[in-house]
């Protein structure tokens, strides 16, 4: 029988690289949370650009990476989140790769005509927009992905080598608060201003209301820490602290 932890290693392994491989597959679609939400779009005057929270799709998931990264962080220490960070980079870069591959197949002219009832002139055309996001796109997320991970797994290890067990939410979120920052800007910074596809000022505007999005919910997932935290000190045998 495998040992409980190694269990525990692999499902938490599986639903991290899962869900950092569908946040980056889904990220190409912007929506607007407030209207998601009922209610019409807040205009926040930031830099000099009239901004509301349109966010990418993503946003949706990797709440749930970060989440995964702090409790993997707690149990299996700075190796195991490391060695999940650079297989989730590994996947996301080989799934680009298939997908741009299969776009570049040419379709059957069935295939291409499927969804003219449904208003989609061009089905093959369809699948190349939703899937073949730009490359400074895809290798900015993927940059600030590892480095965003890097820096939560290295502020999580020294708040907890100075606060020792306790006070998981100082950790977890104070590292994860830290690693959005970072990778709310870095991502926007390569994918936007280095292509040359807006000024400096709106990138900054842009990643500004981003992680005011992405402060609101690791301050609110918080609490689900310690309900999977404990879930796992019964699923180990591990006495409560």
């Amino acid at each position: 029988m495998m040992p409980r932890k190694n269990k525990l290693f692999l499902m938490l392994g599986g639903v991290f690289l899962t869900n950092a491989l569908l946040a980056e597959l889904i990220g190409g679609k912007i929506f607007s949370l407030e209207k998601s939400l009922g209610f019409q779009p807040l205009h926040l005057q930031i830099l000099g650009n009239d901004l509301s929270f349109n966010l990418t799709a993503g946003v949706l998931l990797w709440p749930v990476v970060f989440i995964l990264t702090d409790i993997i962080n707690e149990y299996f220490g700075k190796k195991g989140v490391q060695l999940l960070s650079y297989m989730a980079v590994g996947l996301i870069s080989y799934a680009f790769v298939m997908i741009y591959l299969s776009i570049g197949l040419s379709p059957s002219d069935f295939y291409s005509q499927s969804q003219q009832a449904a208003g989609i002139s061009d089905m093959n055309l369809a699948f190349q927009k939703v899937f073949g996001q730009g490359l400074w796109i895809i290798v900015g997320s993927i940059v600030a992905f590892l480095i965003g991970q890097i820096a939560d797994v290295t502020v999580f290890q020294w708040i907890k080598k100075i606060t020792g067990e306790k006070k998981l939410w100082l950790r977890a979120t104070g590292s994860t608060l830290i690693s959005q920052l970072i990778d709310s800007f870095v991502v926007l910074f390569i994918a936007f201003y280095l292509s040359g596809a807006l000024p400096l000022k709106t990138v900054i505007a842009i990643g500004i209301v981003n992680y005011l999005y992405k402060f609101v919910i690791a301050v609110a997932l918080t609490p689900t820490l310690y309900i999977l935290h404990n879930w796992i000190d019964r699923y180990l045998g591990l006495k409560e602290n």
